[in-house]
């Protein structure tokens, strides 16, 4: 079992490498924030269509992967109203930067419901075979290093300091490991609590890129939008073919 954590573990902390490296490079300018935001749009895109629904329909049924993932979407729309209340500001720049800071949370809630059945599915393959275990948190970690840009990017635009940035997605990397802890102690989920758990973090991804994701990365600058949308489909896909 202690094996298993520490692989989750990393796996888990490759999220706060992809928000270190957006922290070091410093505020992004529009056309980088547009690409970053893009890019976590195609990412998460391909991570819901090519991995987390068919997942979902493998383990359970089409039923219950539909109803998991209109909880997820209506899940990360109630927390879209309620932390859009808290910051209902005057002025326009403070208003642009609630929105990016409101962004940047709900990536973080979206990509923690993510990260919480890939946790278990780690610890499910790992009891298989040591080797799947293996295979599942290398293409896990892979993916969430730019998950934790995608976090990033939009508060560091929001001018969040760099430490609480780091914060959150150290918070949201633990994630992972719980997720191991809780299939470790529950190998014998059953399929449609699985199917349940897959669909509703595919819901959550979806409302974001849908609602958040892809129409402020276009507002940003569209070209550069589109190029990070490819860019992070490609990148995303690769990975999904390998592993």
């Amino acid at each position: 079992m202690g094996k298993m954590l520490i692989i989750s573990a990393v796996a888990g902390l490759a999220t706060v490498l992809g928000a270190l490296i957006v922290v070091a490079l410093g505020k992004p300018s529009e056309r980088k924030l547009a690409a970053f935001l893009g890019g976590a749009a195609g990412i998460m895109l391909v991570v819901v269509v090519l991995d987390l629904i068919p997942s979902a329909i493998t383990y359970g049924s089409i039923g219950v992967a539909f109803l998991g993932f209109i909880t997820g979407a209506a899940i990360l729309w109630l927390l879209d109203k309620i932390i859009s209340r808290f910051h209902d500001n005057r002025s326009s720049g403070m208003r642009d930067q609630a929105y990016l800071k409101k962004m940047g949370y709900l990536i973080a809630v979206g990509i923690a419901l993510h990260d919480l059945p890939e946790g278990i599915a780690i610890a499910v393959g790992y009891a298989a075979t040591e080797n799947l275990g293996l295979s599942l948190a290398l293409a896990i970690g892979m993916h969430n290093i730019p998950e934790g840009m995608a976090v990033a990017a939009p508060m560091r635009m929001a001018q969040v300091k760099g430490i609480a940035i780091l914060g959150l997605t150290l918070v949201v990397a633990l994630f992972t490991p719980l997720g191991a802890l809780i299939g470790f102690a529950l190998v014998t989920l059953s399929q449609n609590s699985m199917a349940f758990l897959l669909a509703l973090a595919g819901g959550a991804m979806g409302y974001i890129v849908v609602s958040e994701l892809v129409p402020e990365s276009m507002r940003r600058h569209p070209n550069y939008a589109k190029l990070g949308i490819a860019i992070g489909i490609i990148i995303m896909t690769t990975i999904w073919f390998l592993h």
